[in-house]
């Protein structure tokens, strides 16, 4: 009887609105250097190293993320300029140039991802709407790590290696004709565009939400192939270019003052599609380095 009681009481509470679900506890954010071991995601690893000079092309996706906090210890904000990639340190700033229409912004690299090892990189949505990525939700890019920039927040974060790093001057901007932000779709506005070189946004501290500057290059679209190993011996290259015969594998060699190097690349594919089923049968055949890369030949 005394059950029926309580149970009739809780029930009466819970309809007359006296039951309250108590709110989540609030969210910190301690920012912090992270590199990590390595980690298997979408069936593949991925080894984290430090590249403060990382130079790379790919094909760029947008974060698709539910979750509240990023690998390096911040609170998510898909409104802001911010990205996630596979084996660089966090946090990074990354010069990152739509090679399909060229415009280029900076982010705030604070997370890991995207898990399909044919994306370079994940923009959160607005740094994607920013650069004007179609409905489809990818794009040719290229992505460069700024040295100074990354250097500055890894030290304000603290726990990473330490770098004396110059202030960079402050420069000048020059306005470059562009179409207006909306012009790409609804979504688009609220930046600014301007040309010049983005390092002109160097100062003594990274803000922890980067500004909303677009800058204006040349458009250098390039074609999508497969990179696969350097070797310091051809008949290493040779090999593995066997592996990809298949998909058109051949060996490309090139030189720095004495010093030669084997490198495999196979292609050209004619649509993002076609790279992503390529590079899907070299990592089916062992290539467990192969990428897409984006070149102007």
């Amino acid at each position: 009887m005394r059950h029926l009681l309580t149970t009739f009481l809780a029930c009466l509470m819970a309809a007359s609105g006296c039951v309250r679900t108590p709110p989540k506890p609030a969210l910190t954010a301690p920012p912090h250097y992270v590199l990590g071991e390595p980690y298997q995601a979408g069936g593949h690893w991925y080894y984290p190293a430090e590249d403060y000079a990382l130079d790379a092309t790919g094909i760029a996706t947008v974060q698709q993320s539910e979750k509240r906090l990023t690998a390096d210890g911040e609170i998510f904000e898909g409104g802001a300029l911010v990205a996630a990639m596979q084996t660089v340190q966090l946090p990074a700033i990354a010069r990152v140039t739509n090679l399909e229409n060229g415009r280029q912004i900076l982010v705030r690299v604070n997370d890991r991802g995207p898990a399909d090892p044919g994306r370079l990189i994940a923009l959160s949505p607005r740094a994607a709407a920013l650069l004007l990525l179609p409905a489809a939700g990818v794009a040719r890019v290229r992505v460069q790590l700024d040295t100074q920039l990354s250097h500055r927040v890894v030290d304000q974060v603290g726990g990473g290696p330490k770098l004396a790093i110059s202030t960079a001057p402050a420069g000048t901007v020059v306005a470059e004709a562009l179409p207006p932000l909306g012009a790409g779709g609804a979504g688009h506005g609220g930046g600014s565009v301007v040309g010049g070189a983005p390092a002109a946004q160097a100062a003594a501290m990274v803000p922890d939400r980067l500004p909303e500057v677009i800058h204006a290059v040349p458009p250098e679209p390039g074609q999508l192939w497969l990179r696969a190993g350097v070797f310091g011996r051809f008949d290493y290259a040779k090999v593995l270019a066997a592996r990809l015969g298949g998909l058109g594998g051949h060996v490309l060699r090139s030189r720095e003052g004495r010093q030669e190097s084997f490198s495999v690349r196979a292609g050209p594919f004619a649509t993002v599609a076609e790279a992503d089923a390529a590079l899907r049968r070299a990592l089916g055949a062992g290539v467990v380095d192969a990428r897409i890369t984006v070149e102007a030949d």
